[in-house]
C-alpha cells in the first residue's frame, strides 16, 4: 500500500494549510522539513497537519527516512527545495523534474544558456565572480543593466545599475574579496510604458502526462523599486493576439527546458520587441492557489499533487473570469524596525469589492533590512473592469496603516506610502 505524499517544506508559494487542503483528498500527507526560521516558528502547525520528519544535511540518511515512509509522490512548493526534491523523486523513481532540469530552473546560468542554445530568447547575460570581472560584463551586457543572484527568488539583491560608480557600490556587498561567489548581470528588459500595470506577466503552467499545458496568463501591478511585487489579476490586460504570443514564447522556453510532471511560472517582460522571458520558476507561482481558488473555485496545490501521483489530469485555463479578480500586497519598510500596530483591516473590510484582508505579520515582529519582496499582508476583491481597479485599490491603500519603530524613531505609513519607498 502506498504512504504519504511527502511534501519538501520550507516557506514557499503555498502555505501548510493550502498544502493539507489541496492534497488532504488525495492521501495523507508528510512534511519533510528544512531547519529554517519558517519551520521553526510553524512547527506546531505543521505536526497538527501531518506526520512530520525532519530534513538534515546527510542526504543517505534522508533518503532512507523518505523510503522508510513508502511515499506515493514527493514534492515541493519552496523554491530553495526543488534541488533536493529532485534528487529525492530521482533516487526514488517518482514523477519530477529530472535533476538536469532543475538545476536549470533554479540557476539563472544555466537557464539562460539553455534558452539561448534553443533559440528561444538571447536576453544578453554574463556571471561574474569578482569586481573585477565587471568591465568585461558591461561591454558584454551594456547599461543599464541588472545584478542578481545565480540562485534566489523574491527580488533578493536584484538591482540596477546605470554606470560602474553603481555597479561597485552593488557589487561590493555581493562579491566580498576572499569569498566565492557569483552574480549574473544581464541586459535590462525596458518594457512598454503605455498603460497603468506593469509591464510584465507570468504565465502559470503545468506538464503531466499528456504534455504541456498553460493555467493562466497573470496581470500585474506596477512594481515598487527595484522589483518589488505588490500584486496580481486575472485576466490579464492584453489583446488576444499578445496573449497568443505571450502563451507561444511560454512554451517555447519550457519545451526548451525538458520538463517533468510539475508546476512552473514563466515571467515574462512585454517590450517593444514583443515578450521576451525574464525568468523560469519550477513550481507554483507566488499567491496563485488563493488566487484560483477566489476566481474559478481551483485548487491548483491539488492539481501539484495529482501531477505528483503520476495521474492524468485535465484543467481547463483558469483566468477568464467575468469580473477581474485580484490579490495586492503591502510592502515591508526597506529598513529594519518593529512593527508596532496595524490599522484599518476592519475599514478596508466593508469596502464594496473587497472581498478578504489578512496580515501576514504580528506586532511585536521584527523586520530586517532587505530588498526583497516582503509581504505584510494580503488584500483581495472584484471588480467589474481593469479600468476600475486602480481606484479601488487606492481607497484600500488609504485606510491599511502600519506603525513601525526605526533607529531614528516611530513612524507610521500607509500602504501607499511603503509602496513608494525607494532602498537606499
Amino acid at each position: 500500500m502506498a504512504g504519504p505524499l511527502v511534501v519538501v517544506y520550507d516557506r514557499g508559494a503555498a502555505s501548510a494549510a493550502e498544502i493539507a487542503v489541496g492534497l488532504g483528498a488525495l492521501g495523507p500527507v508528510a512534511f519533510l522539513v528544512n531547519p529554517s526560521d519558517h519551520t521553526r516558528r510553524t512547527g506546531e502547525v505543521l505536526r497538527r497537519l501531518g506526520d512530520v520528519v525532519p530534513l538534515t544535511v546527510d542526504r543517505e540518511a534522508d533518503l532512507a527516512a523518505v523510503r522508510r515512509l513508502n511515499p506515493a509522490a514527493v514534492l515541493t512548493f519552496s523554491e530553495p527545495m526543488l534541488p533536493v526534491t529532485a534528487w529525492l523523486a530521482d533516487a526514488l523513481g517518482l514523477p519530477f523534474h529530472p535533476i538536469a532540469t532543475t538545476e536549470m530552473l533554479t540557476s539563472k546560468v544555466r537557464q539562460r544558456e539553455r534558452l539561448r542554445l534553443r533559440g528561444v530568447d538571447d536576453v544578453r547575460s554574463r556571471p561574474i565572480s569578482s569586481i573585477d570581472e565587471w568591465a568585461a560584463a558591461r561591454e558584454h551586457v551594456g547599461l543599464p543593466a541588472v545584478v542578481k543572484p545565480v540562485y534566489g527568488q523574491g527580488s533578493r539583491n536584484t538591482y540596477v545599475v546605470t554606470d560602474d560608480a553603481a555597479a561597485h557600490r552593488v557589487l561590493a556587498p555581493l562579491l566580498p574579496a576572499g569569498r566565492a561567489a557569483t552574480v549574473v548581470v544581464e541586459e535590462l528588459l525596458v518594457g512598454r510604458s503605455d498603460g497603468p500595470y506593469s509591464d510584465f506577466v507570468s504565465v502559470e503552467s503545468y506538464h503531466g502526462p499528456h504534455g504541456l499545458r498553460h493555467l493562466a496568463v497573470t496581470g500585474k501591478l506596477p512594481l515598487a523599486p527595484p522589483f518589488r511585487e505588490v500584486g496580481q489579476f486575472w485576466p490579464a490586460a492584453v489583446t488576444d493576439a499578445e496573449r497568443q504570443e505571450i502563451l507561444d514564447l511560454a512554451t517555447r522556453a519550457l519545451t526548451a527546458l525538458d520538463l517533468g510532471p510539475g508546476l512552473t511560472q514563466t515571467e515574462i517582460k512585454l517590450t517593444g520587441r514583443g515578450p521576451r522571458i525574464i525568468e523560469v520558476n519550477g513550481r507554483l507561482g507566488g499567491h496563485i492557489n488563493a488566487l484560483a481558488r477566489h476566481c474559478a473555485g481551483f485548487d491548483v496545490v491539488r492539481l501539484a499533487g495529482q501531477l505528483a501521483l503520476g495521474q492524468p489530469v485535465t484543467a481547463p485555463p483558469v483566468d477568464q473570469p467575468g469580473q477581474v479578480h485580484f490579490q495586492y500586497h503591502t510592502l515591508a519598510p526597506v529598513e529594519p524596525c518593529e512593527l508596532l500596530s496595524i490599522g484599518g483591516a476592519a475599514e478596508v473590510r466593508r469596502l464594496d469589492g473587497i472581498d478578504g484582508f489578512r496580515a501576514y505579520t504580528r506586532v511585536g515582529d521584527i523586520l530586517d533590512a532587505d530588498v526583497m519582496t516582503r509581504h505584510l499582508d494580503l488584500l483581495w476583491g472584484r471588480c467589474d473592469r481593469h479600468a476600475d481597479l486602480a481606484a479601488l485599490l487606492g481607497e484600500a491603500q488609504r485606510r491599511i496603516r502600519y506603525e513601525f519603530r526605526f533607529r531614528d524613531g516611530a513612524r507610521r505609513s500607509s500602504a501607499a506610502d511603503l509602496q513608494t519607498e525607494v532602498p537606499r
